[in-house]
């Protein structure tokens, strides 16, 4: 049997995902089926779709992890599964296939928090620096700020901050659907906003309260506020009927090649929604970091292949941030191996009754 070797599933969301990991550093195979064209004829993920896209899709995405890893049941050293957060029948499909393989092949079973994935996505090609780590988790259901730490060869997190609402890439979408755009949103705007003007129309945020008066300080997010004042700007400037007129006959176009058919003025609010929105989570964070001291940054989840993003905390951090690869920034399995390695070596493994936890915390 070959040493270190763990095969992680991921199925939170609408991605089907399997990966196998050496140590927590080494990526073997790292396969995805996503299911992003369906779910977009809905302008967004229909869970009991998700679920029953996962169900047909596990079988021969673990087939093909384990094929191109080039190992063998009896190779495997564990069986790593996403148990939360995430949509529940989701959850359900890659935790029910997890555990019945973890028992027909006598292995454990590692049960990973998806959160903590993102995590890993950056620390199994960075090496952690000693001190604390601040990591911001930013996606399309999460945006999370974690101290992590290591501590006798075990990740320890707290939460210092959260959306109070919408998560930066939920309001991406939102955006994005709004402008008529199509889905994801993410890579959208993205794409888009480098034609228009980040400075034409200024987005504020306010400014979020302390949770409860024992805080020094608060590093929460809230995104409901930019998504509202984007419809406010389209109403009052009567956009609504030229983004109807266009909205079909983006959705057959890709980014790249949508720019033309956009007005001046729609590219402008693109541009400066995404420079708004990246200006906050630089901000927030680099402001959470300076507080708690931390020596580096770590930024994962979708939003993380954000080129915009990646661009501002390059231009404003003066502490080393680090960002995953983009394969590695979305969903996927390698992650939830790569977080499961330091459990195998400490010993915690799931019991048989694990099920899905669809708010699962961290820290």
């Amino acid at each position: 049997m070959r040493t270190g070797l763990i095969l992680g599933i991921e199925s939170s969301c609408d991605e089907t995902a399997a990966a196998v990991v050496r140590q927590g550093r080494e990526t073997l195979s790292n396969i995805v089926a996503s299911q992003m064209k369906m779910h977009a004829l809905y302008g967004g993920v229909v869970p009991e779709l998700a679920s029953r896209e996962h169900l047909r899709n596990i079988v021969p995405v673990v087939r093909e992890a384990m094929q191109q890893a080039d190992v063998t049941d009896s190779d495997l050293n564990a069986i790593a599964v996403t148990a939360g957060p995430g949509l529940a029948g989701a959850l359900l499909v890659g935790i029910s296939f997890a555990k019945s393989f973890a028992y027909a092949l006598g292995k454990p079973l590692i049960a990973v928090n998806h959160l903590e994935g993102h995590i890993h996505a950056v620390l199994m090609q960075q090496q952690a620096n000693e001190g604390p780590i601040l990591a911001l988790v930013v996606s399309g259901g999460h945006t999370h700020l974690y101290l992590a730490q290591q501590r006798e060869g075990t990740w320890h997190y707290r939460n210092v901050g959260r959306t109070v609402d919408d998560a930066a890439g939920e309001a991406y979408d939102k955006v994005a659907k709004l402008l008529g755009l199509g889905y994801p949103g993410g890579p959208w705007i993205d794409t888009l906003a480098a034609h228009g003007n980040p400075k034409a129309v200024l987005f504020r945020f306010q400014e979020i309260k302390r949770r409860d008066a024992s805080e020094e300080a608060t590093f929460d997010f809230s995104f409901s506020g930019i998504k509202t004042a984007v419809l406010r700007y389209v109403e009052t400037h009567g956009m609504k009927q030229q983004i109807e007129a266009r909205r079909s006959e983006l959705a057959s176009l890709k980014p790249t090649d949508a720019a033309q058919l956009l007005d001046h003025q729609s590219l402008d609010v693109i541009a400066s929604f995404q420079h708004a929105v990246t200006q906050n989570l630089a901000r927030q964070t680099l402001r959470a970091a300076q507080h708690f001291g931390a020596r580096t940054i770590l930024v994962s989840g979708g939003v993380a292949a954000n080129r915009e993003l990646r661009r501002v905390f390059a231009e404003q951090a003066n502490i080393p941030v680090h960002f995953p690869e983009m394969a590695l920034s979305t969903d996927n399995a390698a992650m939830i191996a790569a977080a499961a390695w330091p459990r195998f070596v400490a010993g915690e493994h799931a019991t048989a009754d694990l099920n899905a936890t669809p708010q699962l915390r961290l820290g």
